[in-house]
């Protein structure tokens, strides 16, 4: 077993390979650097011969019961079972990786039991959600009409396109044309690495021109930009709007909702999930199935009062 180098500098060497050798998404190498922060974090000056399951096991149950300070001085015990399975498929890749350059002897996760996520939660937002966010973003803006309309591109840009959080922040000015009506997601922005169109909604692209003429005075490539600087919104100011429109619309959303909304209120108009799988972006159709798992029931009543004896098998 080969030891000369800390774990730090291995997990250095295994992000330093993933993104120029293996051309990882700017976003999943976000989530190893900040998986692996916490584990440092909890499980201190760990090294190659002290990863073992116990060792795993530790990390998970220190996770489980730390507080945390949310919001006005809310102590929150616990994380959801999904965030349990992120935090384990990011330390799995990265000890996966160790096993592969023989710097350990064995996968930890291997005689452990992945944890399966639950998805019974509500994914999408309703329309009354919906629209205290829109009006949190006409209201909260600091009196700048640029970011108003910066706000309502980034929101509508979510709900009628179904874009990832990657793909609308890493979103350019050149992907927008304007006389085809199509926004065009570059592979190499996108989580399956194709490149694919989505039809642009009238109201959006209302919304897009008004905003794009107003922002002439920048440089950038990018779409969504900055309110500071000539450069393109950055992840901690998007998590910045996020929380401030949480907190005055009252309604406890994540983006990722938005791209379930679109997926489940575009299978209500279209009943097309074959359409909805090339929109979203999936390699397979299961993949498309697992977001129609919140489902609303009552949007199956319809189907259930078409089902007539006269019409059996």
């Amino acid at each position: 077993m080969i030891t000369r180098r800390n774990l730090q500098q291995l997990f250095d060497e295994f992000l330093y390979e993933c993104e120029y050798a293996r051309k990882v998404r700017p976003e999943t190498l976000r989530g190893y650097i900040s998986t692996f922060k916490l584990f440092n974090k909890l499980i201190p000056e760990t090294s190659c011969e002290k990863i073992t399951s116990q060792t795993v096991v530790t990390f998970f149950k220190m996770l489980q019961e730390r507080k945390r300070i949310i919001g006005k001085g809310i102590v929150k015990v616990g994380i959801k079972k999904s965030t349990i399975a992120t935090y384990w498929n990011k330390l799995n890749t990265f000890f996966k990786w160790l096993i592969a350059k023989h710097y350990i002897d064995a996968n930890p996760f291997a005689i452990l039991k992945y944890p399966s996520p639950s998805y019974e939660d509500k994914k999408f937002l309703k329309k009354e959600e919906i629209e205290k966010i829109i009006t949190a973003i006409h209201i909260h803006h600091n009196n700048n009409i640029f970011i108003l309309k910066r706000n309502l591109v980034l929101f509508y840009l979510l709900l009628f396109c179904g874009l990832r959080k990657e793909e609308l922040m890493l979103l350019q000015i050149g992907d927008i044309d304007f006389e085809r009506r199509i926004l065009t997601v570059r592979g190499e922005t996108s989580k399956s690495a194709k490149t694919r169109q989505v039809p642009l909604h009238s109201l959006l692209i209302m919304h897009l021109q008004d905003y794009v003429r107003s922002r002439k005075e920048y440089t950038t490539a990018y779409l969504l930009v900055s309110s500071k600087k000539d450069e393109r919104l950055s992840y901690d100011g998007l998590k910045h709007l996020v929380d401030k429109l949480k907190f005055y619309s009252g309604v406890p959303f994540h983006l990722h909702q938005l791209r379930h909304t679109f997926a489940v209120n575009f299978l209500k108009t279209s009943n097309n999930i074959a359409k909805l799988r090339q929109l979203l972006g999936h390699k397979s159709i299961s993949m498309t199935m697992s977001y129609l798992r919140c489902l609303p029931v009552d949007e199956m009543r319809g189907d259930i009062e078409n089902l007539s004896i006269d019409n059996l098998i």
